[in-house]
C-alpha cells in the first residue's frame, strides 16, 4: 500500500514503499504544500484548457519546484505530455518538443513517458483518472502512466509495459484517483469495458437504476498488467479517492471541471 509522507513547507505526497525500497525517486502529489489560492489552492500542478479561470505559470512552477525538491530531482529536467486520454507512449530519448512550460519540457500528445535517462523525471497529471508509475527493478527504467476510462479502454498500461524488457521485472505503483464508490457511468460505457473484461469486469449495478453502473478502474488496470506478467506482489496499491477526499485531492468530477491537477512523477534510478 502506497504511504502518505509529509515534508517541510507541510508538502504532502503519497509514496510507494516497493518503489522507495528499489532507489527510485518519485511521488503522487496532493493539493497540500504549494502557493495556489482559489479553486486550486494550493499544491496545484496544471491548467486544464477548457477551464476558463487559470492559475498562474509562475505558481505551478514553483509548486513542481518543491515537489522534486521533496523528492531529491530538483536539478533533473521535467518531461509532461499534451494528454489526450489515448493510449501513446513517448519515449524522451527519441522525442520532439513542443513547447517549454511549467518549468518543464512538454513534448506533443500522450498520455504516458519513458525513460532511461537518470537527470530526467516524467510526469503526467491527474484529477480522479489513475496515475500509474511503473519502474524496471533490473534496468532502472521507469514510466508515468495517465489513465482515464478511454486509456484503460484503450489500452495505455499495455502500451506502457511494452517498453520494457520483461513485464516480471516491471514494478508498478497505482496512485490516488476515483474510487468505485465514486466512478459512476453510463451504460454503454460499462458495455465497452465487457467487450474488453468479459464478466470479470470490475464493477457493480447503480443504485439509480439499469441505466447506470460503477466501475473499478485501478482493478482494470490491475487485471491488464497481470494478464501480461506484471507479478501481483509488485505492484502497490492505493485505497484513497479524490472524488471523497476533498481536503487532500484535486477532482475535476466533484468539481465541475473547475479545479487543479496533481501529478505523479518518477526518475530512472541512477
Amino acid at each position: 500500500m502506497i504511504q502518505r509522507f509529509t515534508y517541510p513547507d507541510g508538502l504532502v505526497v503519497y509514496q510507494s514503499p516497493v518503489l522507495l525500497e528499489q532507489g527510485f525517486p518519485h511521488a503522487f502529489s496532493t493539493r497540500l504544500g504549494g502557493i495556489s489560492r482559489g479553486p486550486f489552492e494550493s499544491l496545484n500542478l496544471g491548467n486544464p484548457s477548457e477551464q476558463s479561470i487559470q492559475d498562474s505559470t509562475e505558481n505551478i512552477s514553483e509548486n513542481y519546484r518543491r515537489l522534486q525538491k521533496a523528492i531529491g530531482c530538483e536539478r533533473r529536467r521535467r518531461y509532461l505530455a499534451h494528454q489526450v486520454h489515448g493510449a501513446c507512449v513517448v519515449d524522451t530519448r527519441t522525442c520532439t518538443v513542443t513547447d517549454r512550460i511549467h518549468g518543464g519540457i512538454e513534448i506533443g500528445q500522450a498520455d504516458a513517458l519513458w525513460s532511461d535517462d537518470p537527470e530526467t523525471i516524467v510526469s503526467v497529471r491527474v484529477a480522479d483518472c489513475v496515475p500509474v508509475l511503473l519502474a524496471d527493478r533490473i534496468t532502472g527504467q521507469v514510466a508515468a502512466v495517465h489513465a482515464g476510462w478511454r486509456g484503460v479502454i484503450g489500452g495505455v498500461i499495455l502500451e506502457a509495459l511494452k517498453r520494457f524488457n520483461r513485464p516480471s521485472n516491471v514494478l508498478a505503483a497505482i496512485g490516488p484517483s476515483i474510487s468505485i464508490d465514486a466512478f459512476e457511468v453510463g451504460i454503454e460505457v460499462f458495455r465497452t469495458f465487457e467487450s474488453v473484461f468479459g464478466r470479470n469486469t470490475p464493477g457493480r449495478p447503480s443504485p439509480r437504476g439499469a441505466d447506470y453502473a460503477h466501475l473499478d478502474l485501478r482493478q482494470c488496470l490491475i487485471l491488464q498488467m497481470l494478464d501480461v506478467g506484471v507479478p501481483d506482489k509488485q505492484i502497490d496499491l492505493t485505497d484513497r479517492c479524490t472524488f471523497t477526499h476533498a481536503r487532500e485531492f484535486f477532482s475535476h468530477r466533484r468539481d465541475n471541471g473547475l479545479t487543479g491537477r496533481m501529478a505523479a512523477i518518477i526518475g530512472a534510478r541512477l
